[in-house]
């Protein structure tokens, strides 16, 4: 069967997500710049997969793929399955060039009301339709959103199964109990990409529900007010640990987990959290234990003006002490996505931005984009193999890292 997933503002890092957590023998293509096409093997729960993520907007079937310089309207007509009542649509166009939706529109009203079918056709000023309205039409049911994929020949036609969960994901962003908006706040979203490019066995579309085997430890070693935490918990994952040096922070870890186990329908999990300073991790966790550790580090003063050549060298030093204490608890085969700063030098137009350089202890930065992908030319790499996260006007920018233990021989 063959999905339609539209990406994120960020495709790089979009994409680097997909590709983590969709089976290895996919067939993957991109008929345009913020649209991903997959062919699998078996249907996939599409309003569950969308809840977990988080760098993807809409994930819909593709029913059709045809030469785009024909007539489809009878194609998209026999997708209409009206129920009763009013039936409500709408049109999304991803490609090169323009679409003029209207004559489409009022030939399929037309159809529908010689059938006796009452109708209103969902428009926006914009060529696609925003995940809000979608969801606030019931554009995925009853009603329909018909999606048109253009390439240089061809024209997919699909339909949405689901989009982005906006409101569950700001009401855990803003609605948790303790959040600390002096220090950079990571957006769930953000953390559901980063345990998805962990590597671990993914609980999307091996084991619903599930985080793969049940012995799997997940750390966040500067756990702040929890959000990686509270978010690998609600991907399903069993085991894990929380630390911080803050008192205040690991206090509102508590309250946040504590808040979502009572607001969410969650599994049982072991759950652990320490205050504890990441330097000195090896006292409180033990050698070989973890499987991943997926945090974002204090990325250094986030208001006023920052003197960046002091940050940079206090940061190295805190990161590379951290690096070299998370090499003797993760195991041989695991893995750490970790959040640098980068530090914009100015906050209008594209940034010029000083990154940071951390001794890596034993390990190696790996490229999040799988080899086939490699030139694609809307990938935007860093020259070490690294994703730069961020909008313009901020003055602390994210660099996702993944790193991997050295091998030795």
């Amino acid at each position: 069967m063959k999905y339609f997933f539209v990406l994120g503002s960020n495709t790089t890092l979009s994409i680097a997500e997909l590709t983590a957590v969709l089976p290895s023998n996919a067939e993957l293509g991109f008929p345009a710049l913020d649209i991903a096409v997959v062919n699998l093997d078996k249907p996939l729960d599409a309003g569950k997969l969308i809840k977990k993520l988080g760098g993807t907007i809409k994930i819909g079937q593709v029913e059709k793929t045809v030469n785009r310089y024909i007539d489809q309207t009878s194609k998209i007509i026999k997708m209409l399955k009206p129920d009763s009542g009013k039936f409500k649509y709408g049109f999304s166009y991803y490609g090169p060039g323009k679409f003029n939706s209207k004559i489409l529109a009022m030939k399929i009203k037309n159809h529908l009301r010689e059938n006796g079918i009452s109708c209103r056709w969902v428009t926006s000023k914009e060529r696609t339709l925003s995940s809000v309205v979608v969801e606030q039409n019931k554009l995925t049911g009853p009603g329909l959103e018909i999606v048109l994929i253009a390439d240089a020949k061809n024209l997919h036609i699909g339909k949405t199964l689901a989009v982005q969960p906006f409101k569950e994901l700001s009401y855990r962003d803003y609605g948790r109990p303790s959040r600390d908006n002096k220090s950079g706040m990571l957006p769930p979203k953000l953390a559901q990409i980063m345990i998805n490019l962990s590597g671990l066995s993914s609980p999307l579309l091996k084991k619903e529900g599930a985080g793969g085997r049940p012995d799997e430890v997940i750390l966040d070693p500067f756990c702040g007010s929890g959000t990686i935490l509270a978010e690998t918990i609600l991907m399903g994952y069993k085991n894990i640990i929380g630390s911080d040096v803050s008192k205040k922070a690991v206090d509102d870890t508590r309250k946040n987990i504590k808040w979502i186990k009572n607001k969410f329908s969650v599994a049982d999990f072991n759950f652990q959290i320490y205050q504890h300073s990441a330097t000195e991790i090896t006292k409180i966790i033990k050698p070989n234990s973890v499987d991943v550790i997926v945090t974002e580090p204090f990325l250094g003063p986030q208001r006023g003006k920052i003197n960046i050549k002091q940050t940079v060298i206090e940061l190295n030093e805190l990161y590379s002490r951290s690096l070299k204490e998370f090499k003797k608890i993760l195991k041989s085969d695991g893995r750490v996505v970790m959040i640098w700063p980068a530090f914009a030098k100015s906050a209008t137009g594209k940034p010029t931005l000083i990154t940071i350089m951390p001794s890596l202890s034993g390990f190696k930065i790996q490229n999040p984009i799988p080899t086939p992908f490699k030139n694609n030319k809307s990938m935007q790499l860093t020259t070490r193999n690294t994703i730069i996260y961020g909008r313009t006007g901020q003055k602390v920018w994210r660099e996702i890292v993944i790193l991997a233990p050295k091998i030795t021989t």
